[in-house]
C-alpha cells in the first residue's frame, strides 16, 4: 500500500477513536449534570459499556496497524483521567 495513503487512514483512525473518546467523555458529563449520580448502577453500566466498545474499536485499529498499541492505552488512559475529573468535580457539589 502506498506510505501517504496508509498514513491517511492511521491519522483519520486516530481522529475517529478521539472523537468517539471525546462523545463518551460528553456523554458522562450530561449524565452526571442532569440525570444521575455516579453511584448509580445506570450510570455505571453506560460507563462501563462505553469504555468497552472504546477499547474494542482500539484493538480492532491495532490489529489493522492503523495506531501503536501505546497510542491506544494513551487515549484510555486520557480518557480515564478526564472522567476521574468530571467524577470528582460532580461529588464535591
Amino acid at each position: 500500500m502506498d506510505t501517504n495513503i496508509q498514513i491517511s487512514y492511521q491519522e483519520k483512525a486516530l481522529e475517529l477513536l478521539k472523537k468517539d473518546a471525546e462523545k463518551i467523555a460528553q456523554l458522562i458529563k450530561v449524565q452526571m449534570d442532569n440525570l444521575m449520580m455516579p453511584q448509580c448502577p445506570l450510570y455505571e453500566e453506560v460507563l462501563d459499556t462505553q469504555m468497552f466498545g472504546l477499547s474494542r474499536e482500539i484493538d480492532f485499529a491495532v490489529k489493522l496497524g492503523l495506531i501503536e498499541k501505546s497510542e491506544g492505552k494513551e487515549l484510555v488512559a486520557s480518557l480515564e483521567k478526564e472522567l476521574s475529573v468530571l467524577h470528582e468535580v460532580h461529588t464535591k457539589k
